[in-house]
């Protein structure tokens, strides 16, 4: 099973790539965890100096920007 991360503080943009990637997991029909990471200190751990960012098995695949629930099936596979 994958564990994969949502960083960021919880601004909308945050939001929309939790719900993109909530979308990707079940459309990619896998097993996944999705964890939220939103303490400033937690997130620099990750070298992510922008928010949001996608992290899958603890490595960052997006910072900055709202990937589409497309774009994070590629990513998955």
């Amino acid at each position: 099973m994958k564990k994969i991360q949502i960083l960021g503080t919880g601004c909308p943009k945050c939001k929309l790539l939790a719900e993109n990637t909530e979308k990707a997991v079940k459309e990619a029909g896998i097993e996944a965890e999705i964890v939220k990471v939103t303490a400033i200190k937690d997130i620099m751990q990750f070298g992510v100096m922008t928010t949001p960012a996608l992290a899958i098995d603890g490595a960052v695949k997006s910072a900055g920007k709202v990937l589409s629930s497309e774009d994070i099936k590629k990513l998955l596979v």
